[in-house]
């Protein structure tokens, strides 16, 4: 049955009896209800569903609802975010496929808040072109909350073997000059994400002279509790194949730049920042290599805790276009790739801008923004 809560977590019926059972199942270990609703169903005490994250909460009571209403479920209880309108990407994958791990190896990760760990691994596969198909986070057992994302960026390629010998920390004063030559992102994983798959017509080209031969894997360890002695080896599994696909994938970073010139007031139910991918660069960058444009297959939408909502905003010749892709119900642990349902093109010339909503109402000092 259809049922609402009131502020104070009261169930009551719902006059409107929009959700509609399909069917049902029940065996010695499961009980499964199927059912149906309108996205928008104009029904005050619905929730419409929209591109947005769905926080879904379920709740169970041993014994069936009795005549009285609803017993007290206890304990049995929880929560999941979903994106109900995120369309599945369907496995095509041979799972005799060849794959290598970039995984860290015994790292001692700080007892403080925020620390980056980088390390700097060769690429197996060379001398013939290959994709890869499919990149799995690796994440250690216990430190899914500790690793909050990984990013995979190219190195130059004139660089030797002596880089593999050690990790260090990014961004510090004594890190080696060769993690300078790191710029190119590649690949991302964020905290709740499962594992991306390239469409079947896309692949991440490895293998070739103009590909990666070294990348850096930079992994940020959040440590709000400053636990000690933690070490972990945590990384990446990327999946290739020989046959080769018609599209090469790449990244484009759009959003805020990493600096103390962003910073968010304290005790604000709402504070919205921007950032510009102007007309200018954009036709820089694509203007004479990629004149036709560059096409969007999916986006990874990124923040931190304080994070509440992020939309990518598309304009050509000053005129607004749909969404590239929104969430106006973020959840900081459960940050995955949106597939587009339809590839989306962005022309030399056009416009994107990032725009972050944050909340700080519990917050008494100023937030700044750091590496």
């Amino acid at each position: 049955q259809d049922y609402f809560t009131d502020e104070n977590r009261v169930l009551k019926k719902d006059p409107q009896q929009d959700y509609h059972l399909e069917y049902a199942m029940e065996n010695s270990t499961h009980t499964v209800l199927a059912f149906s609703r309108e996205l928008h169903t104009c029904d005050t005490n619905d929730k419409s569903i929209t591109e947005s994250t769905v926080r879904v909460i379920w709740a169970y009571h041993h014994k069936d609802m009795g005549e009285a209403g609803q017993n007290y479920h206890g304990s049995n209880r929880g929560t999941k975010s979903l994106r109900l309108l995120n369309p599945e990407k369907e496995e095509v994958l041979s799972a005799s496929l060849p794959y290598f791990d970039l995984t860290n190896k015994d790292v001692p990760v700080p007892d403080k808040d925020t620390t980056y760990w980088c390390q700097m691994f060769k690429i197996p596969v060379q001398h013939e072109k290959h994709h890869v198909t499919k990149v799995e986070p690796l994440i250690q057992k216990g430190h899914e909350n500790l690793v909050h994302h990984i990013l995979l960026y190219q190195c130059s390629s004139n660089l030797n073997d002596s880089v593999l010998d050690y990790g260090h920390e990014c961004y510090h004063p004594n890190m080696p000059d060769s993690f300078l030559t790191c710029e190119t992102v590649i690949f991302a994983w964020a905290i709740g994400g499962e594992g991306f798959t390239y469409p079947p017509h896309v692949g991440l080209s490895i293998g070739t002279a103009a590909d990666p031969q070294f990348v850096l894997m930079e992994v940020h360890y959040d440590n709000p509790s400053y636990t000690e002695g933690l070490i972990d080896n945590s990384g990446l599994r990327l999946i290739y194949t020989p046959v080769i696909r018609k599209y090469d994938a790449g990244v484009i970073e759009a959003g805020l730049w990493v600096s103390l010139f962003h910073n968010i007031p304290p005790d604000m139910p709402e504070f919205v920042s921007e950032g510009h991918c102007t007309l200018e660069c954009l036709e820089e960058a694509l203007g004479a290599e990629r004149p036709a444009g560059i096409h969007v297959f999916a986006v990874l939408l990124h923040a931190h805790l304080a994070g509440r909502a992020i939309r990518m905003r598309h304009f050509r010749n000053g005129q607004e276009q749909k969404l590239l892709a929104y969430d106006d119900e973020f959840d900081f642990n459960f940050q995955e790739f949106q597939y587009l349902k339809e590839e989306r093109t962005i022309l030399p010339g056009d416009n994107l801008i990032t725009e972050c909503h944050y909340s700080t109402v519990d917050r008494t000092h100023m937030t700044w923004v750091r590496q």
